[in-house]
């Protein structure tokens, strides 16, 4: 198995695909990439992953480079 077929098996066991039609996606991808970032040591993502949720639960928008990463960490 390589990588590539590592990170979309993994989005669709974990159910990590960003639904704009349920409210929490986001938020619920953002805490599972920082479980995964946090369990690997990666700590660029870990802060990424923390910016976002603070944004959700503020109100308030992400930054695009954060949603970037976040969405995308297990392609």
């Amino acid at each position: 198995m390589n990588a590539t077929s590592f990170g979309a098996a993994a989005r669709e066991r974990l159910g990590i695909v960003y639904d704009e039609s349920k409210p929490d996606g986001l938020l619920d991808a953002a805490w599972i990439v920082l479980e995964a970032a946090n369990d690997l040591g990666d700590g660029a993502t870990v802060e990424c992953c923390r910016r976002v949720i603070d944004a959700q639960l503020n109100g308030t928008p992400a930054a695009p480079s954060d949603l970037h990463i976040t969405l995308n960490y297990f392609r």
